[in-house]
């Protein structure tokens, strides 16, 4: 091996060593799965970009009358009784956050807006200070309250001192999705199905979170 392959070699080698691995907690709430569905895109393009992916849902807040007088609630709460509830900790060990929430007549559901305010103890620590956020909802109709939701989100996320990275427009797939440029938005169908096609979206806006958080967490050492 030559001398300016050894010397190349090395300089890769502490490139490598000095970048550091980005810890993403996507954190949903989900009441019948479409944002349950969102979450699990958003893991798998987190893993191929080499982040640490949890997956986490925010504690069900509704009365048991409530969730049993709807099958499909009631179905999907069991059915992901086992996924962890989200917690400060999470929070804290995240560089990035990308959230996944249903639209309640155009803000957030009461719970993750719980969820939110229960961080006051992170936040008046400064343990919010720079964490990379996303957020991504749906509805039961294309105009049904998706761009406000997500902009209640970032409104929050502003308090935080977050560094806040929206989708825009920087891939196709965000058109193919709706085009929502805050973050993905999903309607949903009488069949319970998503309408559009929306998971090369979540999946780029995912991994578009991980490289900005990388960014920023490889510029701070």
């Amino acid at each position: 091996m030559g001398i300016f392959s050894k010397l190349f070699n090395k300089s890769k080698e502490k490139e490598s060593s000095q970048m550091a691995d980005v810890n993403l907690a996507v954190i949903y709430y989900s009441s019948t799965g479409t944002n349950y569905e969102l979450a699990k895109w958003a893991e798998e393009a987190g893993k191929e970009a080499g982040a640490n992916v949890k997956v986490v849902r925010v504690p069900e807040l509704a009365p048991e009358e409530a969730i049993a007088s709807n099958p499909a609630w009631k179905e999907h709460l069991e059915a992901t009784k086992d996924v962890p509830e989200a917690t400060s900790d999470d929070i804290e060990w995240a560089d990035a956050l990308l959230f996944s929430m249903p639209t309640r007549f155009g803000n957030l559901p009461a719970q993750m807006k719980q969820f939110l305010d229960e961080q006051g103890g992170l936040w008046a620590n400064g343990k919010t200070v720079n964490k990379v956020v996303s957020g991504m909802t749906s509805a039961q109709n294309p105009h049904g309250g998706q761009e406000a939701t997500i902009l209640s989100l970032y409104t929050s996320m502003a308090h935080w001192g977050a560094i806040i990275v929206p989708p825009g427009y920087s891939d196709q797939s965000i058109f193919a999705g709706g085009g929502n440029p805050y973050g993905t938005s999903a309607s949903q169908g009488q069949d319970g199905n998503i309408v559009e096609d929306v998971e090369a979206a979540v999946k780029h806006q995912a991994k578009r979170l991980v490289d900005v958080a990388t960014w920023v967490k490889n510029g701070q050492q």
